[in-house]
């Protein structure tokens, strides 16, 4: 018989080892999509996207709709063929971003 590989145990007969880590996921996924998202506009085109700053480096930006539906700069690298925000970014959006910051809108962790 072939072992059956598995990233993580499934904890089979374990009902309440299950249950917890069914609600630790729960949580993960609560704090890492969803926390500390802060509503942001483009001062550009005016589209707007959450935001979440984890350090002065790393950025999360989640976009209600497709990019380049609103972003004009995302539309444009789209019609080129090019997937927005793989690597590309909005200059625009970013300038915003760190408005957000200097202003005090968006906070960053130390």
């Amino acid at each position: 018989m072939i072992p059956r590989w598995a990233k993580a145990p499934d904890f089979a007969g374990q009902p309440e080892r299950q249950a917890a880590v069914r609600a630790q996921t729960a949580r993960d996924k609560q704090r890492y999509l969803d926390d500390g998202l802060t509503p942001l506009r483009c001062q550009t085109c005016r589209a707007e996207v959450l935001v979440r700053k984890s350090s002065a480096h790393q950025t999360s930006v989640q976009w209600a709709e497709r990019p380049d539906a609103h972003c004009p700069v995302f539309a444009q690298l789209t019609a080129h063929g090019a997937r927005p925000g793989r690597p590309e970014s909005c200059p625009s959006l970013e300038k915003s971003i760190k408005w957000a910051v200097e202003e005090g809108v968006l906070e960053v962790p130390d």
